[in-house]
């Protein structure tokens, strides 16, 4: 049997598994290094990503103050908590070693060069996680050769698939 992207337990609630994910920052973006780094939450906002809701296509990071903050990150309010619930696109901490802001930041002050979020996940021990990305913005030709390789890609498999039987 196939395991499926999301591990939702009879509760609807995910133990481990993918979140959310970027999907546009591989077309908008060249990646280069990726890096896995973790998050700092509240409990309504940890909840709220057990249900499966957060956004991260608009979102970015950026080193500030000599930390890494994930800035435009929509996690929506948790409905069961009262008053203990927290701002839906406040900035969050991100957790990387000193050595990694460095390099971060040493690329960022490039021209062109941007950290986004790419996935954001439950680890095996049940902490979230987001993969990040250095991103250096495509050119619109960039785009449209990538979506041309992307149709390319499908038309192949599909005539694979028929049997060549074009």
């Amino acid at each position: 049997m196939a395991t499926p992207k999301n591990d939702k337990a009879k509760n609807g609630w995910i133990s481990h598994g993918l979140v959310a994910e970027n999907r546009r920052a591989r077309f908008d973006y060249e990646i280069g290094d990726t890096l896995e780094a973790g998050i700092v939450l509240t409990g309504t906002e940890v909840k709220s990503l057990r249900m499966g809701k957060a956004q991260i296509a608009e979102a970015y990071a950026s080193p500030e103050k000599g930390e890494l903050w994930l800035i435009n990150a929509h996690i929506p309010e948790y409905l069961q908590a009262n008053r203990f619930n927290h701002e839906e696109k406040r900035p969050r901490k991100l957790l990387v070693s000193k050595k990694q802001l460095a390099k971060l930041d040493q690329e960022v002050a490039r021209a062109g060069n941007t950290i986004v979020p790419l996935k954001l996940f439950f680890n095996d021990q049940g902490r979230a996680k987001l993969l990040i990305g250095l991103g250096k913005g495509k050119k619109n030709f960039d785009k449209r050769a990538t979506s041309r390789e992307r149709d390319w890609n499908r038309d192949k498999a599909r005539i694979m698939k028929e049997g060549g039987r074009g």
